[in-house]
């Protein structure tokens, strides 16, 4: 994928979000819960680590005061 490229609007949360839920059994919801709840925390990571950088780059070019 070109990475200068806006992202498409369709994102995989916005899907899933969309799909109904009635067909799938106790256990495949707890097995859903449980993927979607590693992939908050990988997500949250993700976060801390960008959040991170930018405050190391703000930090190194932040103009030095007189």
């Amino acid at each position: 994928m070109d990475e200068d490229l806006p992202r498409p609007k369709g994102d995989a949360a916005s899907s899933l979000a969309k799909e109904l839920l009635d067909p799938y059994s106790q256990d495949e919801l707890a097995e859903r819960i449980a993927l979607l709840e590693a992939e908050i925390a990988r997500i949250k990571a993700h976060q801390g680590k960008v959040a991170a950088h930018r405050m190391a780059a703000d930090a190194l070019f932040k103009p030095r005061s007189s």
